[in-house]
């Protein structure tokens, strides 16, 4: 490992049943064991795989939180996550992983609930209101962002609500309603109403200002994601000359932090919100040499070949799922000198790493973060150069 470092230990009530947690029963030291030994196993044919990088405080480090609403057997109104496998919720009032002012405002809004006889929404029947609650906070910034999902538009005594829940938890920056009346596991639906100040947070990352929408994707870890995104820049070694692509590129955090040690970078982002959040957090950076394109990344890629549109590295943040077949050739044929790859699953990171090795790239280096302590998620940066370089 890669610290002496000894972790304080808290337990968990609910963790045999919970579904969020896979791994939070284990001292923190096990965890990460465990976790270096799964991403050495997956990628030990790529060459050595460097100490995975712990988290110094393990706990309450998620500024996004989601608690589902739903009535028990007696008809009191619960709020939890969802059991494993299962649409059975497990009522909570809080968790380890989560940032602890989110928790108790979802508290708040069970008893608020009550006070209003308001009753959570029933997916089988369609009837009632509530059916999730979203709080997104700002490590530094302190912002709060509260998104009540109705399963309907109606909304009765609204601004009475929000009102009685302004009083409880002055700190709430924002309150928007969202509506998500169709038989999904989607949270959130596609019609937005701010109740209460601006609809999005701004947080800070990497010393730059980020707006943060509902919908926009922005890691759950900030104490961590800095420590990665200064990693894979670090690996990248870049010269200040270089033009770069920041594919799958969200609110545009990782391209915009990357902007002060390269000449030019396109981001490319399929997600309509993150885009414009992408947008507008270069603008209030005042940075000038970030150009975003609303688009899939692997399409645009191709785009880019066929026009022979070459670029000096891609930095490349895909979805669990990894990256396409269409994006990995089109990456090939374009021939970057690197490719800076972060991956939230190593099973996906090792198939396309498999690939771009037949592709006539070979990795450089390989370090796992703990992005995510407490569950069996685990985040690798993997840094790949052409072979004829």
């Amino acid at each position: 490992m890669q610290s002496n470092q000894t972790y304080r230990q808290l337990k968990c009530p609910v963790v045999d049943i919970c579904g969020g947690c896979q791994v939070q029963h284990l001292p923190y030291e096990k965890q990460l064991e465990q976790k270096q030994k799964q991403v050495i196993e997956l990628l030990k044919a790529f060459g050595r795989v460097e100490p995975i990088i712990p988290m110094k405080d393990p706990y309450y480090y998620r500024n996004k939180i989601h608690a589902t609403f739903q009535t028990d057997r007696r008809n009191r109104i619960i709020s939890g996550i969802y059991q494993s496998g299962t649409h059975k919720v497990v009522p909570i009032d809080s968790c380890l992983l989560h940032d602890q002012r989110a928790d108790k405002i979802i508290v708040s809004i069970r008893g608020l609930l009550k006070s209003f006889k308001m009753r959570p929404y029933n997916e089988d029947t369609r009837q009632g209101l509530l059916r999730h609650v979203l709080i997104r906070t700002g490590f530094e910034s302190g912002q709060i962002m509260v998104v009540l999902v109705l399963g309907t538009h109606v909304f009765p005594s609204r601004k009475n609500f929000v009102k009685a829940l302004l009083e409880k938890h002055p700190e709430i920056t924002t309150v928007v309603m969202n509506v998500n009346n169709k038989k999904t596991s989607m949270v959130l639906g596609d019609r937005e109403t701010v109740l209460y100040g601006k609809g999005f947070i701004q947080d800070t990352l990497c010393g730059l200002k980020f707006r943060i929408s509902p919908k926009s994707f922005y890691q759950v870890n900030p104490v961590q994601t800095d420590i990665l995104y200064n990693k894979a820049l670090d690996l990248a070694n870049f010269t200040g000359n270089e033009t770069i692509i920041d594919a799958y590129c969200g609110i545009g955090t990782i391209g915009l932090i990357a902007s002060k040690r390269v000449k030019k970078v396109i981001g490319v982002e399929l997600n309509n919100d993150a885009f414009k959040d992408a947008i507008n957090n270069a603008k209030r950076n005042d940075i000038k040499n970030v150009f975003f394109h609303n688009a899939d990344a692997g399409e645009f890629m191709i785009k880019s070949a066929k026009r022979k549109q070459f670029v000096d590295a891609v930095i490349m943040d895909p979805p669990r799922a990894g990256s396409s077949d269409d994006f990995i050739r089109a990456l090939a044929f374009m021939k970057p000198k690197k490719i800076v790859y972060i991956s939230c699953n190593p099973v996906t990171l090792k198939r396309d790493l498999e690939k771009l090795t037949r592709k006539g790239y070979q990795v450089k280096n390989m370090i796992p973060v703990d992005m995510f302590p407490g569950t069996a998620h685990v985040e690798v940066v993997a840094l790949m150069s052409r072979v004829d370089e």
